[in-house]
């Protein structure tokens, strides 16, 4: 992440990122309500500096289930406090007392019945709420920063979290893909994929941030329409596409690669083509593994963007992501992370 192009030009200003768990908190948002009654029971957890599948685990044994009865939406930060839905398969079966045992790591605030499992991805989105610390630059320039990138977006870049703990499922991924490495966990084995489709989309959507075009459409482009995952391909650029782009109504979008014909034509086909030919490992294995070419914008708009100063050296930055989307590609374009 730290060696990705910047959109918006490199931040001057310099701050400390995540100095304890409560710095970084996030909030799920789901867009339907809860029944009140089925055979699935969901939870409303709290988390604090705690793996999102630990939890499940743990939530799994209060229940008398196997983990495979517990779902999440997905993964959340360690680093971090977050709240987020839990659903539990209690078919025919009285739920477990969840305040009984208390564990330091998390607590379950609410829980709901409802008719069907929460699964993943189903989510509306997330809320951010993040202070930063020991910041050394003009305040000025955050303000005009986050005004700027709530105007106009920034690169939809994959964060660290996709790649592991020092790119370490990245590592794994590549020797899995050259046969080196023997991976017989489903679950497993889908992390190294998913990393290594995500380092070949960042390494497109790099290569549009340096060209300039992350944010226009191209000739052969495939857009998505804004709010949603549907897409279309065009063959050239016409000025209702180019104002519908302006209006964030659609976004390009880059490979989610796969099995298959790219969607893309022209030059946005080549030039993504000619990316994924300088990581030929992913670019073979992932076509091998068997997985359906997918697409994902390049453009991830924020909103609801506020910035508060609570004291000197110190700002708290609230705003609202859709599902899928990293806070960090976020702050990435704001502030160069204190070490």
């Amino acid at each position: 992440m730290l060696s990705l192009p910047h959109a918006h030009g490199q931040p001057t200003l310099v701050g400390r990122l995540r100095a304890v768990p409560e710095d970084f908190q996030v909030r799920e948002e789901i867009s339907f309500t809860l029944d009140g009654a089925g055979e699935h029971v969901w939870l409303w957890v709290r988390k604090r500096g705690a793996n999102t599948d630990w939890v499940a685990r743990r939530l799994a044994e209060r229940a008398g289930v196997p983990s495979g009865a517990v779902s999440y939406a997905g993964l959340k930060d360690r680093h971090a406090v977050t709240e987020q839905w839990f659903s539990v398969h209690l078919p025919g079966r009285a739920e477990p007392d969840w305040s009984a045992n208390p564990d330091p790591d998390f607590t379950v605030l609410n829980a709901v019945r409802h008719s069907r499992k929460l699964r993943r991805g189903a989510l509306s989105g997330n809320t951010f709420c993040i202070t930063l610390r020991d910041l050394d630059g003009d305040p000025d320039e955050l303000a005009a920063r986050l005004n700027l990138v709530a105007a106009t977006g920034v690169p939809n870049y994959f964060g660290e979290q996709r790649f592991g703990h020092d790119g370490g499922n990245l590592e794994q991924a590549e020797a899995m893909l050259r046969g080196e490495l023997k991976v017989r966990d489903r679950h497993q084995r889908g992390l190294y994929l998913s990393a290594a489709r995500s380092a070949l989309f960042n390494a497109v959507l790099a290569r549009r941030v340096v060209e300039g075009t992350w944010n226009q459409p191209l000739p052969g482009e495939v857009l998505m329409l804004d709010g949603s995952h549907s897409i279309f391909a065009i063959d050239a650029v016409d000025e209702t596409i180019r104002r519908r782009v302006v209006d964030f109504d659609l976004h390009p979008t880059g490979p989610l690669w796969g099995a298959g014909e790219l969607r893309s034509s022209g030059p946005v086909r080549a030039l993504e083509e000619t990316v994924a030919a300088t990581l030929p490992v992913f670019r073979d294995g992932l076509t091998a593994a068997g997985l359906a070419q997918e697409r994902r914008a390049l453009r991830l708009m924020i909103r609801d963007a506020k910035l508060e100063f609570p004291e000197a050296g110190t700002a708290v930055i609230h705003f609202r992501l859709p599902a899928g989307a990293y806070a960090t590609t976020v702050l990435r374009e704001l502030i160069e992370p204190r070490v």
